[in-house]
């Protein structure tokens, strides 16, 4: 069984993951079994923030490591909350605060176009001078108000462009296909085929 840290905390960033990678015999670990502290994510883009992420659970786990860096972009907000998705109502902020406050940013605005991107990053130790980097998007716009209890983060007030209800109505598996992670992550999984990685 080939092990790969995932540098997140985040249970619902676990379990995609974990559904994703177990056809090809990879068990995905939590950071957090290591006690691996959260790492300052200091870049200004996503591709920065998860190789930030990813070298710090390598070096502390010996393991090779995953990290995703994802947001959600909102056109008239000129790309916000962006890099800062998860932290957008402050520090600590609970996911709800963080869609609630959007809400109220895009209150009267009928231009709510917006993207979920997701960059992932494998680093195969801490020192890897060529970690393979995926980036994938999923288009939509921001609803008015939130549906739906599947899901985390902005996903109860995102309507994917092919669809009428919110990311949080959709089953694990649509979500799985359609998703910016889903998507990145099927482009990680052909690069570390054709890298000889997994098989």
């Amino acid at each position: 069984m080939n092990q790969i840290v995932l540098a997140s905390g985040n249970k619902g960033k676990l379990k995609e993951f974990s559904e994703l990678m177990a056809d090809y015999g990879v068990e995905i670990l939590a950071q957090s079994e290591f006690n691996v502290s959260e790492v300052p994510e200091t870049g200004t883009t996503f591709v920065e923030n998860a190789i930030i992420k990813a070298r710090h659970a390598a070096q502390i786990t010996g393991h090779a490591a995953i990290a995703d860096d994802s947001g959600l972009e909102v056109d008239f907000l000129q790309g916000a909350p962006g890099i800062y998705s998860a932290r957008y109502a402050g520090e600590g902020a609970q996911e709800k605060q963080n869609y609630l406050k959007l809400l109220d940013a895009l209150e009267g605005q009928t231009q709510r176009s917006a993207r979920f991107q997701c960059v992932l990053v494998y680093m195969r130790h801490a020192k890897d001078p060529t970690p393979i980097i995926c980036q994938a998007s999923w288009e939509g716009t921001i609803g008015f108000e939130a549906f739906g209890g599947n899901g985390h983060g902005y996903d109860p007030i995102f309507i994917p462009a092919e669809h009428k209800c919110s990311a949080a109505e959709l089953s694990s598996d649509e979500k799985n296909q359609l998703s910016h992670r889903g998507k990145a992550l099927v482009l990680l999984i052909n690069s570390m085929k054709q890298q000889g990685i997994i098989s």
